[in-house]
């Protein structure tokens, strides 16, 4: 599988029942379905994934299933967090066992790190492991963040090759695109993907992928292809998804999404709650309202 990432990465949600059963049939076909679709790869375990919320066992069902949906047709970049750095090469060799092509580093915090912890954090994981790294950075839900000196410094790493940054600060993208060179920066659902392509960028991301695949591809081509006037007319209706979805638990509203779809993913896990019947209502008629958008 090549190590190229680029395009769309939906971050698959992890169907679960009440019992707290990872339902392996639904994510295998939720897998191969956005395949058929046409991303470019899929992240189990991202923010969407509700990687917080699932013990390890449930974790490596997660990362095992979406491996074994694939079938090497597409990289998984399996995502990798913890608050203690043991714990983090322990998930991440396991992961590269099972054979995924990737790994999304995430640093959780209880006590403040400073910088040069974070940054250790980081490249043990990439030491540990033989296929590349990509860094997740999202300081509004982290409690530490990367700056853009131990970004640079996390570039020169063989294995550190990419970033994806949620900070929705797009002038932040372009620092790290001028300062970090050697580093690809993929966006996330909070920045507007057509803009970070046009600067640079090589692709997103991102929760609500899981619900417009098809839309999402077409916008990555329209903006490789140079596309622009054609890309901004897309970015900008499907951008109402963006909006619609920050009012609400992103887990509730991309499960609620892909329910609506026909896809058994669950309830979000608790104490998250799924959407009331009213903000369902919100969801159904966004996604009726870019259902044929091309």
């Amino acid at each position: 599988m090549s190590a190229d990432f680029h395009g769309v990465f939906p971050y698959l949600v992890s169907p679960i029942d009440a019992s707290g059963r990872i339902k392996t049939d639904v994510l295998g076909k939720l897998s191969d379905d956005l395949i058929k679709a046409g991303v470019h790869g899929l992240t189990p375990l991202g923010s969407t994934g509700e990687f917080a919320y699932l013990n390890r066992a449930q974790r490596e069902t997660v990362v095992k299933t979406t491996i074994e949906a694939a079938h090497k047709r597409v990289p998984v970049i399996a995502g990798v967090a913890s608050t203690s750095t043991a714990d983090a090469i322990d998930q991440a060799k396991t992961y590269e066992k099972l054979g995924a092509d990737g790994i999304l580093a995430i640093c959780e915090a209880y006590f403040p790190l400073k910088d040069n912890q974070v940054e250790a954090y980081f490249r043990a994981i990439a030491d540990a492991v033989s296929i590349p790294v990509v860094l997740y950075t999202n300081p509004n839900f982290q409690r530490s963040d990367l700056t853009l000196d131990v970004i640079a410094r996390l570039s020169e790493h063989a294995r550190i090759r990419y970033i994806k940054d949620a900070s929705t600060n797009t002038g932040r993208l372009l620092s790290i695109i001028n300062r970090a060179r050697k580093m690809k920066v993929f966006s996330a659902s909070a920045h507007i993907p057509a803009a970070v392509m046009l600067i640079g960028g090589v692709g997103w991301m991102a929760g609500p992928a899981n619900i417009v695949p098809r839309q999402s591809v077409k916008l990555y081509d329209l903006c490789k292809a140079q596309q622009w006037t054609e890309a901004m007319a897309l970015q900008r209706e499907m951008w109402r998804v963006n909006e619609a979805f920050a009012r609400f638990n992103l887990a509730a509203c991309i499960k609620a999404g892909l329910q609506i779809q026909g896809y058994d993913v669950g309830d979000p896990v608790p104490p998250q709650a799924a959407l009331s019947a009213e903000d369902r209502k919100v969801v159904e008629g966004i996604l009726a309202s870019v259902k044929n958008l091309t």
